[in-house]
């Protein structure tokens, strides 16, 4: 076991030299023609941290601290350009959200919804796959975090399974429990398209999405995704349960022990109802906000404020909140180099040259092309986050000087971010959790998880695109 450790330990520091490698040649090489050396260097800075990524060389997190210190130190960036990510109004609603969803959990109102579902939906192994989607798609809006609502429903599923005699110490796992949790992870990509405020890098790609005059709001976004999300949500589950069936068909305990989950938490505690509450209110204005002309972020901090005074949430949950710093600091540096290498041209330079390739093709086509190619590379990164970062402008730009109508490319390409998670087993660190309780293997995930990506993709792409070019 030590000698295992210590060799992946030296594989991991082969990676990190490889990166360095990588990113200490691209510096010096010859800025190529059109590009200024201070676009070319940040290329170079940020290329690496992706890379890093990539190969897990290291976590994002870790990456992006590296990155911002040096485009400082290197004076690629100034500093005041450097931090200019962290006075982002919408990465603040990123973060206030994620503290919002820690209230969700802690008030037991993510549960609750769970259970009430499946007390009314949970007679058959396919209502239960139903009922687990529908409910984190109900839950969604109020979680930026895809990994945070898995975090939810997983216990929900692990007891489900184990009460039905499906359990991954005596060989059981294919029972039940290998469909509840394959099905769960491929609603995960589901609910993260439907609602802007349900993945974190939604608003970010909103917000890159505006200096091409796209204005996503969080009505249309909800409007956008109903259609494709509604019929992937109807798909999705069955084809699952025809294609990697449960042994058992029918789950006629599941409702009891609902019924039992829900005896035993008691009646609606004072906190759920202030929670949803708080929930419903904050959606509405978010919904409302262009209307009203109320901040988004603002409206977040004030329900914050509500959870806080009712001690829902606490300095004390705070304090266990690490995530949320770290979450801050690699969306506002990597937010930033990506801002800045569109302002150095880097991205209009890139684009040029894929242009360049795809000259003379039809608008729909280069858009199918665009949007396969976008879910494909997916089968490279391990984050959403850092894909969307890295490609979201460039295929965007491409696409709209080729005359894709902008709020379509914008639009898809988002939900293909999303869409596209569960295409490898390390798509999402929400799959993590899933694969990690043993009743989902690696290999099922490269099997089962590309057929789901590719349902998704002809749902979005073939009735999604109809759809907003209908209401939009």
């Amino acid at each position: 076991m030590s000698h295992h450790h210590h060799k992946k330990k030296e594989t991991h520091h082969l990676k990190q030299l490889l990166v360095f490698l990588f990113g200490l040649s691209l510096w010096f090489l010859p800025t190529p023609p059109g590009l200024s050396i201070e676009a070319w260097h940040l290329f170079a800075i940020f290329i690496s941290i992706i890379l890093a990524v990539i190969i897990e060389a290291t976590s994002i997190f870790t990456a992006s601290i590296i990155g911002l210190g040096f485009v400082i130190i290197t004076h690629t960036l100034s500093p005041q350009q450097a931090y200019s990510g962290f006075s982002q109004s919408f990465i603040l609603l990123i973060i206030v959200a994620f503290l919002i969803a820690r209230g969700v959990i802690k008030s037991g109102l993510g549960k609750r919804i769970a259970f009430l579902i499946i007390k009314r939906f949970g007679k058959s192994s396919l209502g239960l796959g139903y009922s687990m989607v529908a409910a984190d798609i109900l839950i969604a809006p109020a979680f930026p975090s895809n990994t945070a609502r898995s975090g939810v429903l997983y216990p929900i599923l692990q007891a489900l399974a184990a009460d039905s005699g499906s359990k991954v110490s005596n060989g059981t796992r294919k029972k039940l429990g290998a469909y509840l949790m394959m099905t769960s992870m491929a609603g995960l990509t589901i609910s993260s398209a439907m609602w802007l405020t349900a993945m974190a890098a939604n608003p970010i790609g909103a917000k890159i999405a505006k200096d091409f005059g796209v204005e996503i709001s969080y009505a249309s976004w909800a409007l956008a995704a109903s259609l494709p999300s509604l019929l992937a949500f109807l798909v999705i589950p069955w084809l699952l349960f025809k294609l990697f069936p449960p042994e058992i068909k029918e789950t006629p305990d599941a409702p009891q022990i609902a019924t039992q989950e829900l005896k035993h938490m008691g009646p609606v505690h004072k906190n759920e109802y202030i929670m949803a509450a708080t929930f419903v209110v904050m959606i509405t204005l978010w919904v409302l906000s262009e209307f009203l002309g109320i901040d988004k972020t603002a409206v977040a901090f004030l329900g914050l404020s509500v959870l806080m005074l009712s001690n829902i949430f606490t300095l004390d949950d705070l304090a266990h909140e690490g995530r949320a710093l770290g979450t801050l600091i690699w969306f506002a540096t990597l937010y930033t180099m990506s801002s800045y290498l569109n302002e150095f041209g880097f991205m209009a330079w890139l684009g040029e040259h894929i242009s360049a390739i795809i000259a003379g093709y039809s608008w729909p086509l280069v858009y199918t092309g665009l949007i396969i190619s976008y879910v494909l590379i997916h089968y490279f990164f391990v984050s959403q986050t850092a894909q969307m970062l890295a490609l979201f402008s460039v295929f965007l730009g491409v696409g709209v000087d080729a005359g894709v109508p902008a709020e379509l490319l914008a639009f898809m390409l988002l939900f293909a971010t999303n869409f596209s998670a569960m295409i490898t087993p390390q798509g999402s660190s929400a799959n993590v959790i899933y694969l990690s309780s043993g009743y989902v293997e690696s290999r099922e995930v490269y099997k089962y998880g590309g057929l789901v990506t590719l349902t998704n993709t002809v749902i979005y792409l073939g009735a999604g695109t109809a759809w907003i070019l209908l209401v939009l």
